[in-house]
């Protein structure tokens, strides 16, 4: 059974599954991989979620404050071997929560054309195309979603 726990960015099992997910995106992003990593720091997330299986770390996800009204999603993944189960929106969904229990009213993120998979789990989960923000305006790999919360 997958139990979602909160925790934070000193966690050991969220700091090991973001290096999984760095590795991953190292090789996906390719040349463009310096440019995101530079935004993709953990130092300082007070809201993160972890996915567990039988007592094993299997996905993870965060959120930080944006704006006055926003937070951004960040840090998805999900280990390859179970993936397709529902747990990204498992995650997902308990951000949101914890989102609005924050009184924020809406989430965005920023995505990459080379993840198709996620591009497909935020459109599934209710987020709507928007242009790209902040740092990514002129990154063409990049894809931005919102929702309203």
């Amino acid at each position: 059974m997958v139990t979602i726990k909160r925790s934070n960015s000193e966690n050991s099992d969220f700091i090991k599954l973001v290096q999984l997910l760095d590795a991953d995106l190292k090789i996906r992003d390719g040349d463009d991989h310096d440019f995101y990593a530079q935004f993709n720091g953990i130092e300082n997330l007070p809201h993160v979620i972890l996915a567990y299986l039988d007592n094993t770390p299997i996905g993870c996800g965060a959120i930080k404050t944006y704006n006055a009204t926003t937070m951004e999603v960040k840090r998805m993944y999900v280990a390859p071997n179970e993936r397709g189960k529902g747990i990204a929106s498992k995650i997902l969904k308990e951000l949101e929560k914890w989102a609005l229990e924050q009184n924020y009213s809406s989430c965005i993120l920023e995505t990459g054309l080379r993840q198709p998979e996620a591009i497909a789990l935020y459109k599934k989960n209710g987020y709507l195309s928007i242009p790209n923000y902040g740092q990514y305006k002129a990154i063409a790999n990049s894809v931005c979603f919102l929702k309203k919360l």
